[in-house]
C-alpha cells in the first residue's frame, strides 16, 4: 500500500515512525508530493540523494531521541544546503554550498530531512512572490493573488500539504505576508534568537529565519530546535530575560486608522471579527495610535537603510547575472548612491523613532493588526509592481525595525487574510501561545504560559548517547543536538573508585587536546533539576567548544584529578573504554 502523507503534521510524521514506518518510505511519499507540486514552488529537482542518506542514517537511532525524527522539510533558496546550490533566485548568482546554514544543521542533527529548496521573490526583495525567473507560485486559496513574498515557495510547499513546515526568511514581512495570503501559521523570531548563518542577506542586521506551519504548536517545536547563540553570525544573541506579558494581554488595536492606510473592507470585516474573538477569549482591548509604528516602517525603503540591501549583493548585481529580475535590479541598483553623510542621518532618525514608537509597550502587551491591509492580485501587481509591493508591507516593515517578535495565524480558516501578533523582543513564545489560543477558541485565562525555552548542555563521559547516565537526559525529554568536539584547551581524566566509570574534563592554558563531546538540548526546567543531581566532584561549568562556540557543560573540581589517571590521550571517554575494556561494563 503507498503510503500518503500529504497534509501530516509533525506529530503525525514521528507517530508513524513510532509505530514502525521507516523513515525511508517517509521520504519517498514525500519526494512524490514534491513532484506533484508546481513546477514554480521548487527551484531545481527535490533533494533526493541526500534525503535518502539522511533517511539511512536515521535508521539505527531510535525515533524517540530526536525531536523531528522522521519530518521532511523545504527551505527557501537563500538558505544554504550543503552539497547543493544556493541561488538565492538568480540563476547567475548561484554557488554550491559546502556546509549546512546553521538552522539547518540543527534541524537535521534533530531528525529532520531536508527534500527541497524553494523559489522566492529574487535576493529576498520583494513581498509579492512574483519577482523570480522561476515563475509565480500560485496561491492556493485564490488563484487571482500573488502568493505573498519574498518566501513564496516555502509558503506554498506548506499550504499544498506536501511538508509540515518549512524555512523561510524575514525582514520587512517575508514570512508573515507569504502565510497570510496561504492561511499559514508564521512566527518571526525575535533578532538574533535564530542564527542567519549560511543565508545569502538581503538587510542583514534586521533579517531573521521565519517559519511556517499548519499550526502553532509545530511552529513552536521547530523553534526549539533552531533557536540558540551561533559565533559564526555576529548579529546573533543568547536569549534575554524579560518583563512577563500579562495574561490574559493587553492587546492593542489600531483606532482610528491613519488616514493613509487603505483598509480592504473585507480585510477589515474580517480583522474585526478576530478582534471580536480575543475579547470573548479573555483578552482586553484598547485603542491605540499606530502612526509613529508606521512611520519607523518607511525608513527601511525611504532613506539611506536601503542601501544595506546593496552592501549584501550590490556588487553582484553591478557585474551583471544571468536571470535578474529588472525590478530586483532597480531597487537594489538604485540604493548604490547613499552617502555615508545620509546612512548616518538615517541612523539618527531610525533611533528616535524607534524610541517614540517603543512607548507602545506602556500601554499594551501586544498588538494585534491585519498583515496586510489589501488582497493584492496578480493584475495589480502586474501594472504597478512597485506601488502594491509597497502598500502590501505598510503593516509589516516596522516590526523588525522596533526590534520586536511576531506571529501571524490565520483570521479564519481558508482565508487569505492574516492576524498578525506582535510583542517586543523576546516574547515569541507568549505569542505562539496567544495564536494557538486564538486558533482553537481557548479562553486566555489562569497563568500565562511556561517558556518553552531550552538550554544546552555539554556531556563528556557517563551521560553520552548509550552510556549509563545517559537516560537522565533522555528521561527529562532531552535530545542529542551535536556530537562534536571541544577546543585544543582541555585534558581528560579518569576518576578512581567511581560507578558508574567517570571521566572528569579540566580545562588548561598550555598542553590541551580536542575532546570528543555530545551537546544535549533540555527544557529549562529540566535543566535546571539536572543540574541539581550532579555530585561532586563533577561540577557545571562552560565548555568552549571547536567552533568557538561556548556552552554549559561537564568539568570536574580540580582536587579530584590529583590521583586521577591522565586519558587525554585516548580523545574522549568511549575510545578509553575501548581501550580500557570497560565498554561492556559500562554498558
Amino acid at each position: 500500500m503507498t503510503l500518503d502523507v500529504s497534509g501530516w503534521g509533525i506529530d503525525d510524521y514521528r507517530d508513524a515512525c513510532r509505530n514502525g514506518t521507516s523513515a525511508a518510505d517517509i521520504v519517498e511519499a514525500v519526494l512524490r508530493l514534491l513532484d506533484a507540486l508546481p513546477a514554480s514552488v521548487l527551484i531545481g529537482e527535490p533533494l533526493r540523494d541526500s534525503a535518502r542518506a539522511d533517511a539511512a542514517r536515521l535508521a539505527t537511532i531510535d525515533p524517540d531521541l530526536l525531536p523531528l525524527y522522521g519530518v521532511p522539510f523545504v527551505v527557501k533558496d537563500n538558505i544554504d544546503v550543503a552539497g547543493h546550490p544556493t541561488t538565492a533566485g538568480c540563476p547567475g548568482y548561484s554557488y554550491e554550498a559546502t556546509a549546512d546554514a546553521t538552522l539547518v544543521r540543527r534541524l537535521r542533527n534533530a531528525g529532520a530531512i531536508v527534500v527541497g529548496k524553494t523559489n522566492l521573490d529574487q535576493f529576498a526583495t520583494g513581498l509579492v512572490g512574483t519577482r523570480s525567473p522561476h515563475g509565480t507560485p500560485p496561491n492556493v486559496l485564490r488563484p487571482d493573488l500573488v502568493p505573498g513574498g519574498s518566501s513564496s515557495g516555502s509558503a506554498v510547499a506548506v499550504a499544498l500539504g506536501a511538508v509540515p513546515f518549512s524555512i523561510g526568511t524575514d525582514t520587512a514581512g517575508s514570512g508573515r505576508v507569504p502565510a497570510s495570503l496561504n492561511g499559514l501559521v508564521a512566527l518571526k523570531p525575535t533578532l538574533g534568537r535564530v542564527s542567519t548563518a549560511g543565508i545569502v542577506p538581503a538587510v542583514r542586521r534586521l533579517d531573521c529565519p521565519s517559519v511556517f506551519s499548519r499550526s502553532v504548536g509545530d511552529a513552536a517545536a521547530v523553534a526549539r530546535v533552531i533557536s540558540g547563540p551561533d559565533v559564526a553570525d555576529a548579529f546573533s544573541r543568547p536569549a534575554q530575560s524579560v518583563r512577563p506579558l500579562a495574561w490574559p494581554p493587553v492587546i492593542g488595536v489600531p483606532d482610528p486608522w491613519p488616514a493613509h492606510v487603505a483598509l480592504d473592507p473585507m480585510i477589515r470585516t474580517w480583522f474585526d471579527a478576530a478582534i471580536a474573538s480575543l475579547a470573548d477569549l479573555g483578552a482586553t482591548i484598547v485603542p491605540v495610535d499606530i502612526g509613529p509604528a508606521l512611520v519607523l516602517g518607511d525608513m527601511l525603503y525611504g532613506s539611506a537603510l536601503v542601501a544595506e540591501r546593496a552592501a549584501a549583493v550590490g556588487d553582484a548585481i553591478a557585474h551583471g547575472l544571468d536571470g535578474l529580475d529588472p525590478v530586483v535590479a532597480r531597487i537594489i541598483g538604485d540604493s548604490t548612491g547613499a552617502t555615508a553623510m545620509e546612512a548616518y542621518r538615517g541612523e539618527y532618525r531610525l533611533a528616535e523613532l524607534r524610541a517614540v514608537a517603543a512607548q507602545l509597550w506602556s500601554i499594551v502587551d501586544v498588538l494585534a493588526l491585519p498583515t496586510t491591509s489589501i488582497l493584492p492580485t496578480v493584475e495589480a501587481v502586474a501594472a504597478d509592481p512597485f506601488g502594491v509591493n509597497r502598500v502590501v508591507g505598510q503593516l509589516t516593515t516596522f516590526v523588525n525595525l522596533a526590534d520586536c517578535a511576531a506571529v501571524v495565524v490565520p483570521m479564519q480558516p481558508r482565508l487569505p487574510a492574516g492576524l498578525q501578533l506582535v510583542a517586543p523582543a523576546w516574547h515569541d513564545d507568549e505569542l505562539l501561545a496567544l495564536g494557538g489560543s486564538y486558533m482553537n477558541g481557548d479562553k486566555i485565562t489562569g497563568e500565562r504560559p511556561p517558556a518553552v525555552s531550552s538550554c544546552t548542555i555539554v556531556v563528556v563521559g557517563a551521560h553520552l548517547d548509550g552510556l549509563p547516565l545517559n537516560h537522565q537526559l533522555t528521561d527529562r525529554g532531552g535530545w542529542c543536538r551535536e556530537r562534536t568536539t571541544t577546543s585544543a584547551n582541555y585534558r581528560l581524566y579518569a576518576l578512581p573508585e567511581t560507578s558508574p566509570p567517570k571521566p572528569g574534563l579540566r580545562r588548561v592554558e598550555d598542553g590541551g587536546a580536542m575532546i570528543d563531546v555530545e551537546v544535549w538540548t533540555l527544557g529549562v526546567a529540566e535543566f535546571g533539576s539536572f543540574v541539581d543531581s550532579v555530585p561532586s566532584p563533577l561540577c557545571i561549568g562552560t565548555i568552549e567548544l571547536a567552533d568557538g562556540s561556548r556552552h554549559k557543560g561537564f568539568l570536574c573540581e580540580p582536587w579530584a584529578l590529583e590521583s586521577a589517571r591522565d586519558i587525554t590521550e585516548f580523545g574522549g571517554w568511549r575510545a578509553y573504554l575501548i581501550d580500557a575494556g570497560l565498554a561492556s561494563a559500562s554498558l
